[in-house]
């Protein structure tokens, strides 16, 4: 006879944060390969005050909503202040974070090591990125937007409209400084 602790689904959940300004097909990815791992994905948007991103919070979070809004065990959210804290109101197990280079492994490798020196039960999870999406980085995208080019296999289809809608009229109504 099966106890009834059998028969719970455990959820384990990972929280997935960043700034994602914008959000790629390299985090489209981490996510999706995650849920192979993980019952639950958080996405979880920073709110930084100190930086000013392209997109609004709110946009970012909107984006991210329409981006997975057929996988229900994606969730969106955004956060401020310590992300060990946040990590711990969600109930999560651990904290996922995509690496593209060695430079982003030494930074997510500091962040571990604070974060677990706050919160030793809280587990890092470093997930490569797959090597098609290495080079996309939200400055280069942004730029070859603002540029005019097409950004359509970096990222999903509802950002790269946004960030041409954003970005590219601002640059052609910049006058030239000649």
């Amino acid at each position: 006879m099966a106890s009834s602790r059998n028969k719970r689904k455990i959820t384990n959940c990972a929280i997935y944060p960043g700034s994602f300004d914008p959000f790629t097909f390299g985090h489209v990815n981490i996510v999706q390969r995650a849920l192979k791992i993980f019952d639950t994905i958080i996405i979880a948007v920073a709110i930084n005050t100190s930086k000013r991103g392209t997109f609004t919070v709110r946009e970012r979070v909107c984006m991210l909503n329409e981006v997975f809004r057929a996988e229900p065990n994606v969730v969106v959210d955004s956060f401020s202040g310590l992300l060990v804290d946040y990590v711990r109101t969600k109930g999560a197990q651990a904290i996922l974070r995509g690496i593209r280079t060695v430079t982003d492994f030494d930074y997510e490798f500091q962040m571990a090591l604070a974060n677990k020196s706050m919160d030793p039960s809280v587990e890092q999870v470093f997930m490569m990125t797959e090597g098609k999406y290495l080079y996309y980085s939200s400055s280069i995208i942004k730029e070859i937007v603002s540029l005019g080019g097409s950004a359509r296999d970096m990222v999903p289809d509802v950002v790269e409209k946004r960030l041409r809608k954003k970005l590219y009229r601002a640059s052609v109504q910049e006058p030239s400084r000649r």
